[in-house]
């Protein structure tokens, strides 16, 4: 894909988007760390059903490690692998605490250095709670880059290299989430809705659906 037309598809997105926001709900860059966390391998919408109960009593490091680590798992059962993201939870918060002051860092390194902390999480943190223009790649973001063209590669590290390197400067914030957005609603893994798709024109999917 040209650089022409990968700037014409963000053009297309930005304005599809105009608002482009995480769908995760929190009021501070802990809770959407803590947020983060608790979505691997879980829907927002499941996530967000959680936290509603869990961020309005416990929503500072201090306050979930005095919850304790079972009294975390039992709160986020509903979610998949809760006892593991409870323990890292727990590991998170007296880490924050031990290193950190009790705040989120904003350097890469400092995050992934946190229990359940991993690129893709960092990543998000850094965008998201701190407006630094990173590409959290998830399983969406991976779908849209390689199937549209925009970025191919065999790992998420490659298609985050290939978005930082080919996204126009002007998207490059917001950039993750058009596509994360794009991919859950119109670029769907199953059957992507091609005749809703902004992007089609750009698109160099080869197995576009017709309606």
């Amino acid at each position: 894909m040209t650089g022409r037309t990968r700037a014409r598809l963000f053009d297309k997105l930005a304005a599809s988007i105009p608002a482009p926001r995480s769908e995760l709900r929190f009021a501070s860059p802990f809770e959407l760390l803590v947020a983060v966390i608790l979505s691997a391998q879980a829907t927002d919408k499941s996530v967000n059903a959680v936290t509603a109960e869990l961020f309005p009593r416990y929503g500072t490091p201090a306050a979930l490690l005095a919850l304790g680590e079972a009294g975390l798992a039992r709160h986020i059962r509903t979610i998949g692998l809760y006892r593991t993201k409870a323990a890292n939870i727990m590991g998170t918060c007296r880490a924050l605490i031990a290193e950190h002051g009790g705040q989120v860092p904003d350097g890469r390194e400092a995050l992934m250095a946190l229990p359940g902390v991993g690129r893709k999480t960092a990543n998000v943190v850094l965008n998201v709670a701190f407006g630094q223009p990173t590409v959290a790649v998830d399983t969406h973001v991976f779908r849209v880059a390689n199937r549209t063209g925009l970025a191919p590669g065999k790992d998420v590290r490659a298609v985050e290299e290939g978005l930082l390197a080919g996204t126009p400067q002007r998207h490059l914030l917001h950039a993750h989430h058009y596509l994360i957005l794009h991919g859950r609603y119109v670029c769907k893994a199953r059957r992507p809705d091609c005749p809703a798709c902004v992007i089609r024109r750009e698109c160099e999917f080869p197995d576009k659906t017709a309606d």
